[in-house]
């Protein structure tokens, strides 16, 4: 017999997660299923932002704050100082499962390691890792299935536009929470230094459009020991960032965080837009003719980051042009750190 959900979501990241949770509180019956045996695993720099989600997650997940960002270019090194933390960071996994649990005190009934193997109209076939199958009868659909979604290649949506994303978790600890903007090494992305309780995240995001996977490592590999770290070139890993925005509601079917390509062009950003579009989404399937005034910031936002990817993405002169004004303007405090953010 088929399993009957007023909602299926498909993905069990943050905005998935998010979305459900509201959903189950308002009592609608909803499955979620997740691809991965452990919920909360991502390649991620684990940066949650002041003005996005910081203020709204427990104490306990956070590793370290940072008031102060180090933001370094070819020509300038500026140190953003603010009273509260501008960023924190916490563990993907450890973020996850507080989700996951909050989800399951809702209702949400919640699959990990389960696959949705086949999908028709209001229909979904899914598959345990020990080959169990089963069918779930769904109302509303919801792909919060990352930037390779399932749900969105179903509707027939492609993607014309991508960042990757490159992370290495590094033993060790450090002072300061770094971003070092390098249009020779990283075009018109970045490299990072996140520190984390007992580990440090170093990485680098760039557009794909201007480098493949394989020159961008290289790049992090040089970038990284001439900052004092030996990167174990096996312990890196990558994932795609889709930030190609076409909507997020297909009359039944919905799109959130990565899957609706909602993350950040210019910084890879996609918890706090993760988060919000999957609220958003729960709220208009409840009702039908609500309008989310976040979302709609969120989309003017992600809209003017992907503006600036685009200049930069067109010329190197420009790239370095852009990256040395804009740190010239936080340095003289003409702009703020939020420019860089998702969060409004």
């Amino acid at each position: 017999m088929a399993e009957q959900a007023d909602v299926l979501v498909v993905g069990g990241g943050p905005g998935g997660l998010a979305c459900a949770t509201l959903l189950a509180e308002r009592g609608a019956r909803v499955v979620l299923a997740e691809r991965k045996p452990v919920i909360g695993t991502k390649v991620c720099a684990g940066g949650l932002t002041w003005h996005g989600l910081l203020r709204h997650v427990p104490d306990s997940l956070i590793e370290r704050t940072f008031p102060e960002q180090d933001i370094r270019t070819p020509w300038q090194q500026v140190v953003v100082a603010e009273p509260d933390p501008i960023v924190a960071t916490v563990n993907r996994e450890r973020l996850g499962q507080w989700m996951t649990e909050r989800a399951l005190a809702a209702g949400v009934m919640v699959f990990a390691g389960t696959r949705v193997m086949e999908m028709a109209a209001h229909r979904a076939i899914m598959e345990t890792a020990a080959g169990r199958r089963s069918t779930v009868e769904w109302g509303h659909l919801v792909g919060a299935d990352g930037s390779a979604s399932m749900v969105r290649r179903f509707l027939g949506l492609p993607v014309s536009v991508t960042g990757i994303g490159l992370n290495c978790i590094h033993p060790g600890s450090h002072d300061r929470m770094e971003w070092h903007l390098d249009p020779r090494r990283f075009g018109a992305g970045y490299s990072w230094i996140f520190p984390h309780q007992d580990t440090i995240s170093i990485g680098t995001y760039g557009d794909i459009r201007l480098f493949p996977v394989r020159e961008l490592k290289r790049q992090l590999l040089r970038w990284a020991a001439a900052q004092g770290f030996r990167l174990d070139s096996r312990a890196i890993r990558a994932g795609l960032i889709n930030y190609d925005f076409r909507g997020v509601r297909f009359d039944r079917i919905w799109l959130v965080g990565d899957a609706a390509g909602l993350a950040s062009g210019l910084t890879g950003e996609g918890i706090y837009p993760a988060l919000v579009s999957g609220q958003a989404v729960a709220r208009m399937i409840l009702d039908p003719g609500y309008t989310d005034n976040d979302l709609v910031q969120l989309v003017a936002r992600h809209r003017h980051h992907r503006q600036m990817v685009s200049l930069a993405v067109r010329n190197r002169w420009l790239r370095r042009l852009l990256v040395e004004t804009m740190a010239m303007l936080l340095r003289i405090k003409v702009i703020d750190f939020r420019l860089l953010e998702m969060a409004n």
